[in-house]
């Protein structure tokens, strides 16, 4: 069994990758929202712009707890859940730039796609460890897949 980590690193841990996501896909994001995004033809489910802004924050958040419940455990998998976990949240983050900082609902399309795969593993491996670590990633396994069929509806719309 490996050592749980103490309070004070294990939330720092936590904290800067996700909040680094954060800011790196925010920052791809708000500058091509208009007029590229706003021009492009979109599904009838596409949600309003104002909706993504809450979601996401919350869905950081709960990021940021399940991989602080996560650092802090004694499992022996710890080590593979967390790898799944900072994979996707780097693909989280390029997502932003693959699809709005280089207007490409293409290249968002290839990057979603493995993106939605690795949120899966991370939650399934999260609750392998600590269900409510594991519930706190449910969350983001719907909506990225949400995220993935509008986008693969946005690329269809607009080819």
């Amino acid at each position: 069994m490996g050592q749980s980590m103490r309070p004070g690193p294990a939330a720092a841990i936590a904290i800067v990758p996700v909040v680094a996501a954060w800011l790196a896909g925010t920052l791809a994001t708000f500058s091509n929202l208009d007029p590229w995004y706003a021009g492009l033809v979109k599904p009838d489910f596409s949600p309003p712009n104002w909706v993504f802004a809450p979601v996401w924050i919350s869905l950081y958040f709960l990021m940021m707890f399940a991989v602080y419940r996560i650092l802090r455990s004694e499992h022996q998998s710890r080590q593979l859940a967390l790898t799944a976990f900072l994979l996707q949240l780097l693909l989280n983050a390029a997502w932003s730039w693959l699809f709005f900082a280089a207007q490409s609902p293409l290249l968002g399309t290839i990057n979603i796609v493995p993106q939605f795969a690795l949120v899966v593993v991370s939650a399934r491996e999260f609750f392998r460890i600590d269900r409510l670590a594991g519930w706190a990633l449910a969350p983001l396994c719907l909506w990225v897949g949400f995220a993935a069929v509008l986008n693969l509806s946005i690329l269809w719309l607009n080819n």
